[in-house]
């Protein structure tokens, strides 16, 4: 069953007219840079994501830098909902609070270098 699985996940998430692919020419419009033309904290996510399950970390990272931190609190905390570990409410917390600054920290790195058109 988990190799019929991972088969069907491996045709879904290859290139060409796979699923990536499809999410590439798909991705939301930011409708706050739709009205105002300039990028909000969260512009770059979408793009970031689709580098990321894509194995590109490093253009991941270019397109949006919280990417990152996002999966790995998404799955720590799926995990400790199933596992309920001693420290986890804290982790997750801390990890909220890293995501914060790191959103913080790019949207002002946007402003300072005129990188938000």
């Amino acid at each position: 069953m988990k190799a019929k699985l991972a088969i069907v996940l491996l045709i879904v998430l290859t290139e060409g007219s796979g699923f990536i692919h499809w999410l590439e020419h798909h991705l939301l419009t930011c409708p706050f840079k739709a009205s105002t033309g300039i990028d909000c904290p969260g512009c770059g996510l979408q793009r970031s994501f689709v580098q990321l399950i894509q194995g590109n970390f490093t253009a991941s990272f270019k397109f949006y830098p919280p990417t990152i931190f996002i999966v790995v609190l998404l799955i720590f905390t799926a995990v400790h909902l199933k596992f309920d570990f001693k420290n986890g409410a804290f982790i997750i917390k801390m990890l909220y609070i890293a995501i914060t600054i790191t959103i913080v920290a790019n949207y002002i790195y946007k402003i300072l270098n005129n990188q938000l058109i």
